[in-house]
């Protein structure tokens, strides 16, 4: 079963979105000894990118999902990325218990799909 490009392209966008602002909020970490209005700068300039993806992902995805649903898919893909982005980038690994934090929010964004 594939899904129809209406609901596939917000999921998409919002991926893209999120690479973006996780570079945003924590590649910095990556350069401690840059000066923080560097960092606050640079990460201001990677976040307009996010947001020129989250917002059409919002306005679209709208036409097919609940406000509620796009935040709760919004919120997995983050933990996602983030996941992927703290052992390649960061050279921080998820321990068990970050895998079974972020395992409950993804059951709580699975329960706002429910009917």
């Amino acid at each position: 079963m594939s899904l129809p490009l209406d609901r596939l392209l917000p999921i998409v966008l919002l991926l893209c979105s999120n690479i973006f602002m996780t570079f945003a909020w924590y590649g910095h970490l990556k350069y401690k000894s840059s000066p923080l209005p560097v960092a606050i700068a640079a990460s201001w300039g990677i976040a307009l990118f996010e947001y020129m993806l989250m917002v059409p992902a919002n306005r679209w995805g709208s036409a097919v999902y609940s406000a509620p649903q796009l935040k709760g898919m919004q919120e997995v893909i983050t933990l996602l990325v983030f996941a992927g982005f703290s052992a390649w980038f960061l050279d921080q690994p998820l321990k068990w218990n970050h895998w079974a934090g972020f395992g409950l929010i993804v059951v709580a964004a699975w329960l706002i799909f429910l009917e």
